[in-house]
């Protein structure tokens, strides 16, 4: 089975210059674990859950939510994206991208055709194709 199969087409993304705040926002309201950070149409980055809570310090130093949120609203997406993603293409097999995950420890790939995102492969996605096969 291919990649394209069974990845997610319709993908919540950010830009470089959004800020933390909307990252923190799409997360919650969506339950979102990843989203994708474009320059154009091209993949930039990723900004993962876990790469939210570190850079949400004043959330633990104990800040009120309003203090917390303006301390989010001043820091971009750019300066917490990782830049060096591990992506794949839409033709992979599901086995090479299940292996990807694994060695790098990532919850998600996302899925690159011609430097272009067009869609995201979870964790979750993989396990629905293991209920299905059942």
């Amino acid at each position: 089975m291919k990649v394209k199969e069974i990845m997610v087409r319709d993908v919540a993304t950010l830009d470089a210059g959004d800020e933390l705040s909307l990252a923190n926002d799409i997360m919650k309201l969506g339950r979102i674990r990843h989203l994708p950070v474009l320059d154009g149409q091209k993949l930039a980055g990723i900004v993962s859950e876990r790469d939210l809570f570190r850079s949400s310090l004043a959330q633990a130093l104990g800040h009120e939510p309003d203090k917390a949120r303006n301390v989010m609203k001043s820091i971009r997406i750019e300066q917490i994206m990782v830049t060096d993603v591990i992506s794949i293409s839409p033709e992979a097999d599901i086995k090479e991208a299940v292996r990807l995950m694994l060695k790098h420890k990532i919850g998600c790939l996302p899925v690159v055709q011609e430097d272009r995102l067009i869609g995201l492969l979870t964790e979750t996605d993989i396990m629905r194709l293991f209920l299905k096969e059942e």
